[in-house]
């Protein structure tokens, strides 16, 4: 069996230019880039921070023992405890809420670009058994790695204050430092790789079998057993393919002196503008899934219609 990575991305290009170009109709784009849109919800991220010290130098004291300090504020000042409590609640609601439409998204946009359709109502009705099951995978999947990530971040800071405790010198802590970030670092890729595999390959089984998440990765786990390295390869090759596409944008917001950013930052309006790329990844990873054999064809067959009285099964 020969795997390749390039004919699956020519042929999901060639699927999305007969789609979104052949014809040109902005209707579709906007409905089909609202699908792309509620599949990914959380894509965007931004942060801020800042700091500084008092005449360039560090209290490293201060530094170390915040996080003590900071609890003890907080056990002295209840009703800020109770507001940060409230507004952790909030964000919990709002993390359920995102994690549904995201489920459920990811499958209204699948079925759109498998069938070359727009459509909202249909699919979200049609495949709402498999949007909640993803939905309970991810959300409680979810808090499970971020139970694991702050277990392993507490750990590593009671083990560097011990460390700090006993020599009472700061450079002692480099060597703790590093392996603790090294750690997260491996941590967030394996995650980063399990979700990639959830998302590309066990979405679209559960969707062509019409099966719950459980059995979505009782399917797929025994390919990916057989073929580690190649889906490994995959994953290495959406890297590429990633920076090409944010090399690709950076370029088109400089071109037009940062108005395409503008657009870019819009919510679902960032969606739409893109939608030929997200197009073009969806339909890739159906494609690439598809090399393994027939037991994994998504994509209606072109004899499909005759073969099945007129009617496209996947």
């Amino acid at each position: 069996m020969e795997i390749r990575y390039f004919d699956p991305v020519s042929r999901a290009y060639a699927r999305m230019k007969k789609a979104l170009f052949q014809p040109f109709d902005l209707r579709k784009w906007f409905v089909v880039g609202f699908t792309a849109f509620l599949a990914g919800l959380t894509d965007c991220h931004g942060g801020s921070g800042g700091g500084g010290n008092q005449r360039g130098r560090v209290n490293w004291d201060d530094v170390i023992y915040f996080p003590q300090h900071a609890w003890e504020w907080l056990l002295g000042n209840p009703h800020w405890f109770l507001l940060i409590l409230f507004g952790l609640f909030l964000l919990f609601l709002l993390f359920m809420l995102i994690t549904w439409l995201i489920s459920r998204g990811k499958f209204m946009f699948l079925d759109n670009v498998v069938h070359d359709r727009a459509q909202v109502a249909a699919p979200w009705y049609e495949y709402r058994h498999q949007g909640n099951s993803l939905f309970l995978w991810d959300f409680t999947v979810g808090l499970l790695f971020l139970a694991f990530i702050v277990s392993y971040l507490v750990f590593c800071y009671l083990t560097m204050l011990d460390v700090y405790e006993q020599f009472w010198d700061p450079s002692v802590l480099i060597f703790p430092l590093i392996l603790t970030v090294f750690g997260f670092f491996v941590i967030i890729m394996v995650i980063l790789f399990l979700d990639m595999l959830l998302v590309h390959f066990v979405v679209p089984i559960m969707y062509r079998s019409r099966i719950r998440v459980l059995a979505g990765w009782g399917a797929f786990l025994p390919l990916f057993g057989r073929q580690f390295f190649r889906f490994v390869g995959y994953a290495l090759f959406m890297v590429g393919l990633s920076i090409v596409i944010a090399v690709f944008l950076i370029a088109g917001v400089i071109l037009t002196c940062c108005i395409g950013l503008i657009f870019l930052i819009i919510p679902y309006i960032g969606s739409v503008v893109t939608l030929p790329i997200s197009y073009t990844l969806r339909a890739f990873s159906v494609e690439f899934l598809e090399q393994f054999g027939p037991e994994y064809q998504v994509f209606p067959r072109p004899d499909a219609k005759l073969a099945n009285g007129g009617v496209v099964r996947t």
